[in-house]
């Protein structure tokens, strides 16, 4: 017969329960609900035990997300490649212009 709309099936579902991240670099914890299977456990804020998941990075630590995240200077990229391959390309026109030399180089010849 046909199971109820809003019955689970027994015994295939993994348990779902409040669990507690904690980013170990910055001290900081969450508390939401997961799957995930763990060992450890912590005594929270409301007094209650809960399983503890370690984390080595949170949004609390990353650079991109706290706002220290180094951004790249293209450009001084693009200088650090002139100057030490400037005899090979030429700030305006690069590769074209280098091309362009070769070919009247070979029709001189």
């Amino acid at each position: 017969m046909l199971q109820k709309f809003n019955e689970m099936k027994k015994d295939i579902h993994p348990e779902y329960r409040e669990v507690i991240f904690k980013d170990i670099s910055t001290d900081w914890a969450f508390k939401t609900k997961s799957t995930i299977k763990t060992k450890d456990t912590i005594t929270w804020d409301d007094g209650n035990e809960y399983p503890l998941v370690k984390l080595e990075v949170s949004s609390n630590s990353h650079p991109f997300f706290t706002g220290k995240q180094k951004l790249l200077d293209t450009a001084g990229r693009v200088d650090k490649f002139y100057t030490k391959y400037g005899d090979k390309f030429k700030k305006r026109g690069g590769e074209a212009e280098s091309s362009a030399k070769k070919e009247e180089s070979t029709e001189a010849k």
